[in-house]
């Protein structure tokens, strides 16, 4: 038996908190009648449903896929384009992408159909750490690398302080490598942080998220994560979270 609030924000109908809301205002049914407390514990053989459709509860997956440029960080494309989803074409589970890398952006993406986690992990407060290597076009000075640990001012405000470390320089073809790490989760981000010190960036990679990394992968492969990775990445966001509050 589950909390009902659970079992919808599992099934990536909406956040728990959400959920809860949802409840309250009747909008939800176990077994044809409108529930409204939200104490009400369900089993597996329940029908729920919210706004009238039946939610389909699944046993909860989660996969690490190494995303490929070129790709679209979604479950469909209007344009017909390559999604992620495309990389997973056995599964009988409908996932979806924790967050999303850029459509020119490779990486660690993690993929799940457990709303709640997916909620969890991309929560602002619980400051999941990102590893990207960039390859950015002209060598920044130290000094604007600096800017960038300390926070840069973006259109949608200052990002948290970041840390750089400078890989190498070509000075021939006048490019560099450069590996940073944030726990934010802004669209395009890294790319523009690296725009707003005069450097565009032309090839950019996630290689790591939290203690997760693509250790043998290549580009479009995906493995299942452990019952072990999914409880330390649910541990370490709730840890950061409540220090944070």
């Amino acid at each position: 038996m589950e909390r009902l609030q659970k079992v919808i924000a599992r099934a990536g109908i909406a956040s728990r908190r959400k959920a809860e809301d949802l409840i309250k205002e009747g909008r939800v049914k176990v077994n044809g009648k409108v529930v409204t407390e939200l104490g009400v514990k369900v089993s597996s053989n329940d029908k729920v449903e919210v706004n009238e459709i039946q939610i389909e509860k699944e046993e909860p997956v989660y996969f690490l896929l190494y995303k490929p440029r070129g790709v679209i960080s979604s479950v469909n494309d209007e344009k017909g384009r390559k999604v992620v989803t495309d990389f997973f074409p056995l599964l009988k589970e409908r996932i979806f992408p924790v967050g999303r890398l850029d459509y020119d952006t490779s990486g660690l993406l993690l993929l799940t159909n457990d709303g709640e986690f997916a909620n969890l992990l991309m929560h602002p407060s619980n400051e999941i750490e990102k590893v990207y290597v960039a390859k950015t076009k002209g060598i920044p000075l130290k000094e604007n690398l600096r800017k960038l640990e300390k926070g840069i001012r973006l259109e949608d405000g200052k990002t948290a302080p970041a840390k750089v470390k400078m890989l190498s320089g070509d000075k021939k073809k006048e490019t560099a490598i450069v590996e940073i790490t944030i726990h934010e989760g802004r669209n395009r981000q890294v790319r523009r942080m690296f725009e707003a010190i005069g450097h565009d960036v032309l090839k950019l990679k996630r290689e790591q998220y939290g203690f997760l990394t693509l250790h043998g992968l290549k580009a479009g492969e995906a493995r299942e994560l452990t019952h072990h990775e999914v409880k330390l990445l649910r541990a370490s966001a709730l840890q950061v979270s409540k220090k944070n509050s």
